[in-house]
């Protein structure tokens, strides 16, 4: 049984999930998947979950997107979820609009026992009861209780179109409301070009984008030409992208390696950068190519959760000032393995980086209530660490809400005023 809404605050459980590889194998990855969420959700026995999901449909979503209903009816109709008597589910499906497809998908659902929630509606201006369970997919951009943008197409010139950009949602519980944002950035295209210079220019775009977002929620952007809504506590997840400094922990991997370049005989351009111990018969230690990151020992991203690399873990610090995040104890959540039977193993494409993220404003952090007898109050982790959940395991953050911190809303919630 859950616990109860108490002084100490209700349970939340916030998860961001990039899912795209569910959808390609769907008859095993997806049950794995369904498995382990639940499990998540039996252990903490939250009374709001809010589980973000990023690639709904899978990379092959023309093909795939057909599967995603049946992935939704799964996880509302899990034993785990029974208590749950109303859900806000909102899926980006629409791929044939490229100005507006973002494969993001916000799942919310809320515990009986749990009676004082509202949504805020943005077209209304005001907080609205949560009744029932609704599933949403066809008219996003039109669907009051949430605002959806796509980031510009100039923001990453690299590729002719893609599906970044976030959805926002707002929230009332007991005597606080927060913000809840779903984010994916954009990804590294070449490890050679990331590798080129520190920090790496993917690293700027993904700032740029995460800055547009931040900023916008930050000065109580205009919704409409008449009203703008006031700032408030806000928590923003979802697949950031954020790669280690690519240059840098290169050179630190193969600090005692010699370096060979082979360039493309057509273009002359670089095909391949090869890393070879100066003795040991010269064995290679990686080989880097565009879409290859074949490193000689995938230990050192498992041994000791992989921390001893988040030194080159740097993109965050630009937002210091403004966004905060728990202390990762948890190993690098991309990209893993997509074959079902190999849980910890990690694809030889890409350097392991914590993509995956749950992050907050500062107001936001004041909202967790501080463990003091309750063991494991609050809890930032991943969840099935020795199972196949595709490429990127999940991530959660689970804790208590401090109900007397947030802005008291009531019927007296000011979340709308003129300017």
């Amino acid at each position: 049984m859950a616990g109860k809404l108490t002084a100490q605050g209700a349970g939340i459980l916030l998860v961001t999930a990039n899912v795209g590889s569910l959808f390609e194998d769907p008859e095993n990855l997806q049950k794995m998947w369904l498995r382990e969420f639940c499990q998540t959700v039996q252990t903490h026995r939250p009374l709001f979950v809010a589980l973000h999901c990023q690639e709904v449909g899978g990379k092959n979503y023309e093909a795939s997107m057909t599967h995603v209903d049946s992935f939704i009816k799964e996880l509302l109709s899990s034993d785990a979820m029974k208590d749950f008597n109303r859900a806000r589910v909102y899926l980006d499906k629409n791929y044939k609009s490229q100005e507006q497809f973002t494969a993001l998908g916000c799942c919310y659902f809320i515990h009986e026992s749990l009676k004082n929630i509202q949504q805020f509606d943005f077209k209304a201006k005001k907080f609205r009861k949560v009744v029932g369970k609704e599933v949403c997919s066809d008219a996003l951009p039109s669907t009051a209780t949430l605002e959806k943008e796509k980031f510009p197409q100039d923001y990453f010139p690299e590729c002719k179109w893609s599906r970044k950009g976030f959805i926002r949602t707002r929230w009332a519980l007991a005597d606080c409301a927060f913000d809840l944002v779903n984010i994916h950035l954009f990804h590294d295209a070449s490890n050679l070009v990331a590798w080129e210079k520190s920090p790496s220019v993917y690293s700027g775009t993904r700032q740029k984008a995460l800055g547009f977002t931040v900023s916008r929620d930050q000065r109580s952007y205009s919704f409409t030409h008449t009203f703008r809504f006031e700032r408030l506590p806000y928590f923003i997840f979802g697949d950031f992208n954020f790669r280690l400094d690519s240059k840098q922990v290169i050179e630190s991997l193969c600090s005692t390696a010699s370096m060979q370049t082979v360039r493309s005989t057509d273009t002359n351009e670089v095909d391949k950068l090869i890393f070879r111990e100066s003795d040991n018969d010269h064995k290679v230690v990686l080989q880097l190519e565009k879409k290859l990151f074949n490193y000689i020992n995938q230990d050192v991203f498992r041994e000791n959760n992989g921390t001893q690399l988040l030194e080159f873990d740097r993109e965050l610090s630009v937002f210091k000032e403004r966004l905060h995040e728990l202390d990762i104890s948890f190993p690098p959540s991309y990209p893993y393995s997509e074959d079902s039977s190999q849980g910890k193993q990690y694809m030889n494409t890409r350097c392991p980086a914590w993509c995956d993220r749950i992050l907050m404003s500062a107001s936001a952090k004041d909202l967790l209530v501080k463990p003091e007898n309750e063991e494991k109050s609050i809890t930032y982790d991943n969840i099935g660490p020795s199972v196949c959940m595709g490429d990127h395991k999940p991530v959660y953050l689970y804790f208590r809400l401090n109900t007397g911190a947030g802005k008291p809303h009531a019927n007296k919630h000011k979340c709308c005023v003129l300017q």
